[in-house]
């Protein structure tokens, strides 16, 4: 009897632990499932610069790699300036104003994702560099 009881406990035993691995490998496969997500998924983002005298404009706007963006420029863009871009995963969307000027400056720059300002910045004098950089809504 006692050799039955012990043969009963090891192959619960072994079941436990069969179930325990898989609950593991489960959960190991979601989280791989997640980070690809975060890395491959793609939104959009509209940037927004207002204000006067306004130099240039770098932002995301969906090249390189979502660890690495590659920045655009725009030279000096008419305001109010608008642009909506794809980005990829945890790219943060990022858009930078920059401007010089004598007479004084002022810029304002938004980022808006589906229809909500994620992140807002505004600057003002002689030499004004603003800028709004979000983290990627997928990421968190």
């Amino acid at each position: 009897m006692l050799r039955t009881v012990r043969a009963a406990v090891g192959a619960l035993a072994v079941a436990g632990l069969a179930l325990g691995l898989t609950a593991c490998t489960e959960a190991a496969d979601k989280a791989v499932d997640q980070v690809d997500k975060a890395v491959t998924d793609t939104y959009e983002v509209t940037y927004e610069v207002t204000g006067k005298g306004v130099d240039s404009i770098d932002f995301h706007a969906g090249g390189g790699t979502a660890l690495e963006p590659q920045i655009e420029t725009v030279q000096k863009p008419t305001l109010p300036w608008k642009k909506t871009v794809t980005l990829k995963g945890i790219m943060p969307p990022a858009v930078m104003p920059t401007a010089v000027d004598v007479t004084e400056v002022e810029l304002t720059c938004s980022i808006t994702y589906k229809g909500k300002v994620i992140k807002e910045s505004k600057d003002a004098g002689l030499v004004a560099a603003g800028g709004c950089v979000a983290v990627s809504p997928l990421a968190g």
